[in-house]
């Protein structure tokens, strides 16, 4: 295969879906421009991961795909081609950007060869399947990178070197700035906004006693709706701390940057935790496609944990990982 030289040419990264996947995905940024320093990387995602996009030291661009739905399919087309884009990768297939590379007439349009209409609008299309494969879903990107240079699937480790500095980008608020107390921080997102399996609510709220009664500050986060939820149920206690629905996504990052300690399954706050170096403790099912060796945060201190039950796998087998094994993976 000839290997494609990006020197100085523009490549848009697609990645329109939620904000763990969409992190799963800027090791491809980093390597991009480890192998072509000067090439120009846009990104193309939904507003909501916006603030995630900012914090990557190797976007050169962001484009919200709602902005291009405020006009018209030729429209879209005319402002496609003023990027002057060369190579346009669908990491998440999206049936109308495939149609709108092809209309543009960008030279490279990749996508799995997966994907019927792939068939019709990419001319790269490399064969690979996610669903049974043991690699990690941000090695399998990579698979859409062969064209310039990509010989093997890199490593975990490596996967971590192609983050890069990942790095808030605004203040704390006055209301968190509030109640961050010193010393020992623990954050505990027990939602995911349907993404994910959930461990119990009530493990949740007896992990926070336990760690309380050890002099760490506990915060409970989420949006104001999951906050609703589980705002009942938590104790009364001055180190177990409510932050639902009090922050923006950016701010959150921040704060999450300023404690040591994310728990949660797999949803967005723990891949945060994990690229923002911090200990990110995933809670996981060993069930494909939904096991750790597919979905596990990316960082250097993450850590995903499974009941490890004998037999066949189930959804349930989250239910069963025992709060002691958690206080002690914190504690380590």
């Amino acid at each position: 295969m000839k290997i494609v030289d990006l020197s100085g040419k523009t490549i848009v990264i697609s990645r329109t879906d939620s904000i763990g996947d969409v992190i799963l995905t800027l090791p491809l940024c980093g390597w991009l421009k480890k192998q072509f320093p000067t090439v120009k990387i846009i990104f193309l995602g939904k507003s909501y991961t916006v603030d995630v996009l900012k914090c990557s030291p190797y976007i050169d661009e962001i484009i919200r795909l709602e902005d291009w739905d405020k006009v018209s399919f030729n429209e879209q087309i005319e402002i496609v081609k003023t990027l002057d884009i060369y190579a346009f990768v669908h990491v998440f297939p999206n049936k109308h950007l495939a149609k709108l590379g092809r209309a543009a007439k960008i030279p490279m349009r990749i996508g799995t060869s997966h994907r019927m209409f792939h068939l019709f609008t990419c001319n790269f299309r490399p064969n690979f399947t996610r669903k049974n494969s043991n690699f990690h879903e941000a090695q399998l990107n990579f698979e859409l990178l062969r064209s310039f240079g990509v010989k093997s699937l890199p490593k975990i480790e490596e996967l971590v070197e192609y983050i890069g500095k990942f790095k808030p980008q605004v203040e704390l608020p006055n209301q968190l700035k509030e109640v961050l107390k010193s010393g020992k921080r623990v954050i505990l997102h027990t939602k995911s906004q349907g993404s994910a399996v959930e461990w119990p609510m009530e493990k949740y709220v007896q992990l926070a006693i336990e760690l309380a009664a050890k002099n760490y500050t506990v915060y409970f986060s989420g949006t104001e709706k999951e906050g609703l939820q589980f705002r009942g149920a938590l104790p009364n206690h001055p180190q177990i701390i409510d932050i639902s629905g009090k922050s923006s996504l950016a701010e959150l990052i921040t704060f999450i940057d300023k404690c040591d300690v994310l728990v949660a399954c797999s949803t967005g706050p723990l891949h945060l935790a994990a690229v923002l170096g911090k200990k990110a403790i995933g809670l996981y099912t060993d069930l494909r496609p939904m096991h750790p060796g597919r979905w596990a945060p990316i960082g250097a201190k993450s850590i995903a944990i499974t009941a490890n039950s004998s037999g066949d796998p189930k959804l349930e087998d989250i239910y069963s990982i025992v709060v002691d094994r958690i206080v002690q993976i914190i504690e380590s």
